[in-house]
């Protein structure tokens, strides 16, 4: 049997390589053809696939001793670390055509520069963008791009992060027509700083479902599928918004355990609150694509668990069978709108 490869740093993230083993013995017995390549300490790796009854037919390990930290240096450390964990996913990806895509939860700096280097950026796209997926209160995602890589963007920057947007959307969700949106400080056209108000007319002008301005409060409506921002607005969205549900849940907790009648009530509603905390729960839409590169790059969150490698697994595996690198490179060149610098 032919399988589909997808490579995953086993030594990327804060709960590496445990949890990336357990994401990756879901990923292998809930998509049949797959097999799966994976990077680390291989006498570690080895032990952990067998105490976890991985079948070791489609786990490649390939060795690499050293580990790329978050104190290292990106650029530095993607070119002198060559045994990294890191590096030789990044190598797996560019050499072999059978893997479709790469994961990882190690340094973002390191991955994104990675991307660059290692992989290369898709002709005609003037920045690669970060785009992960939040819950929403309807229960659908919203993709919000850009969430860091980018801090200072130009219009152009902007449209480009649009336009790959909309194609994730549909390659990834099957979103037809997603609804997009600007993130500003108001709803109203004029509102905004400078890109934002800059920006805007170009985005009435693109071959898009563009529904023009929206507040950060309404960031996980659900009326949105795409959110377009500069990597700093972006950010600073989504760490508040992680911030916030974080703060309240543990607000939460607190009052249960200090009063006697919430303890009694907790007892009531402690499937609402589950339900709650799943709802908002960013494992289970996996990581984010590191889209405008020429492969499939996934970026987990540093904190990730089995389920979000497993997710994000699943991520490769599905935009790596699809046309998103030619939609993109098709959507970023043939806009017929003259952008000022």
């Amino acid at each position: 049997m032919g399988y589909k490869k997808v490579v995953i740093d086993g030594f990327g993230g804060d709960n590496a390589p445990v949890e990336v083993i357990k994401g990756v013995k879901k990923a292998l017995d809930n998509i049949s053809d797959l097999a799966v390549v994976i990077t680390g300490d291989e006498q570690k790796l080895l032990t952990l696939a067998k105490e976890n009854g991985i079948d070791l037919n489609r786990l490649i390990i390939v060795n690499a001793p050293d580990i790329i930290s978050n104190d290292d240096v990106p650029t530095v450390a993607i070119k002198t670390k060559t045994n990294s964990s890191l590096v030789k996913a990044f190598e797996s990806l560019k050499n072999d055509a059978s893997v479709l895509g790469m994961v990882s939860a190690g340094s973002t700096g390191a991955v994104l520069t990675g991307g660059f280097l290692k992989v290369g950026r898709i002709k005609g796209v003037s920045r690669p963008v970060l785009a992960p997926v939040l819950p929403t209160l309807k229960g659908t995602p919203v993709i919000l791009t850009d969430s860091g890589a980018n801090m200072d963007c130009k219009p152009i920057n902007l449209i480009h992060f649009a336009l790959m947007a909309n194609k994730y959307a549909e390659s990834m969700f099957g979103i037809k027509n997603p609804r997009i949106a600007l993130l500003s400080v108001g709803t109203e056209d004029h509102k905004g700083n400078d890109l934002v108000k800059k920006t805007f007319p170009y985005l009435k002008q693109l071959p898009i479902n563009f529904v023009g301005n929206m507040e950060a409060r309404d960031l996980l409506s659900g009326d949105y599928d795409v959110v377009i921002a500069d990597g700093f607005a972006g950010n600073v969205a989504l760490k508040t918004c992680e911030g916030t549900l974080q703060t309240l849940l543990e607000i939460l907790k607190s009052d249960i355990k200090s009063h006697t009648l919430s303890k009694l009530g907790y007892v009531f509603m402690k499937g609402t609150f589950k339900r709650l905390k799943s709802k908002f729960d960013y494992n289970k839409y996996g990581g984010s694509p590191f889209l405008g590169i020429n492969k499939i790059v996934i970026k987990c969150h540093g904190s990730s668990k089995a389920e979000s490698f497993y997710q994000s697994i699943k991520q490769a595996y599905t935009l790596g069978q699809s046309n998103l690198i030619q939609n993109i490179s098709t959507s970023v060149n043939n806009i017929d709108i003259k952008v000022e610098e």
